[in-house]
């Protein structure tokens, strides 16, 4: 799962009532990279997205996570810290190496 899925979901799950131009803003994606980010969770069967009309009689959708999101959630999260945590320990490294070379070239 990448980070725009895992922002999405966490999104979604403290407000489904979100329109995609509303989780694209939240989000940081354009209004296209968000429509293909939830047509990849709708495709793993995180989220489903059920038709309503609006005040607007305007047809639009609601975003809604699945149980398997719920049954996941917890495996997802902590796959997700740990592959930050990663990141965050080479960026960490990288760092004390340029302050080094800094150092070194003053």
């Amino acid at each position: 799962m990448n980070d725009s899925e895992f922002k999405t979901l966490l999104e979604l799950a403290s407000n489904n009532n979100l329109t995609q131009r509303e989780l694209s803003k939240r989000v940081g994606l354009s209004l296209g990279g968000i429509n293909y980010v939830l047509k990849a969770l709708i495709k793993k069967g995180y989220v489903k997205a059920q038709r309503f009309k609006d005040s607007d009689n305007k047809i639009s959708y609601l975003y809604v996570l699945t149980p398997k999101w719920m049954y996941d959630k917890a495996r997802l999260i902590q796959q997700f810290f740990h592959t930050k945590m990663e990141e965050y320990n080479r960026l960490q490294q990288e760092l004390e190496t340029l302050k080094k070379i800094m150092e070194e070239n003053k």
